[in-house]
């Protein structure tokens, strides 16, 4: 038997108790995840290879608000939709769409997105969300699992060190900044909720 503590993701104060009111619920929040991740993909400052964008702030987001199993299907629908030749990602449509553009240099990150969603979420499922340092550790872990999975592909495609100088050391530095913002955003918003009766 299971000794881990499962709580309720941000996301479920909103949620229908059950039924088809819920699953519309869910769903129309998919689509809004989508949108949110494309919004953030489009946020970038270019640099080369791969531009510095607000991706991965909105990956972990909407793991720690919607908990890993939504978060998880979200990533999923926004990687379906950019398969199908959406310009959702954000070197499309100029640098190519679909498959082809999920081939090239971004394509593990892309890869990483789905690791860091599901470990926020299931750090919220757990409660870590009220907690800055817990919540913050595993987004690191995440944050980790990006970068790595995007220089490992990067690497296959020019070389490890050209990989690691344009497809991982310009972008420490401003990951290590969402981490931190969400991990501290997170607790934040469920203590407003709490100081207006919101359950935990």
């Amino acid at each position: 038997m299971s000794n881990a503590i499962v709580m309720r993701p941000l996301v479920s104060l909103a949620l229908p108790q059950g039924g088809v009111a819920r699953f519309a619920a869910q769903a129309a929040l998919v689509v809004a995840g989508t949108l949110i991740l494309t919004i953030a993909a489009k946020t970038r400052v270019p640099l080369g290879l791969v531009d510095i964008n607000l991706g991965t702030l909105a990956v972990m987001g909407l793991g720690v608000a919607y908990g890993w199993r939504l978060a998880l299907v979200t990533l999923i629908a926004y990687l379906v939709e950019g398969a199908a030749g959406l310009p959702v990602f954000q070197g499309t449509p100029e640098r190519g769409i679909g498959l082809a553009y999920m081939m090239g240099p971004t394509g593990g990150y892309l890869v990483g997105y789905i690791a860091a969603a599901v470990i926020a979420g299931w750090a919220a499922d757990r409660g870590f969300d009220r907690n800055p340092l817990k919540l913050g550790a595993a987004l690191l872990v995440g944050e980790a699992l990006v970068l790595g999975l995007g220089f490992a592909w990067l690497a296959t495609l020019i070389g490890a060190e050209k990989a690691w100088l344009g497809g991982v050391a310009p972008f420490v530095y401003g990951d290590l900044v969402k981490v931190a913002l969400v991990a501290v955003a997170a607790p934040a918003v469920w203590s407003l909720f709490s100081a207006f009766g919101a359950k935990k």
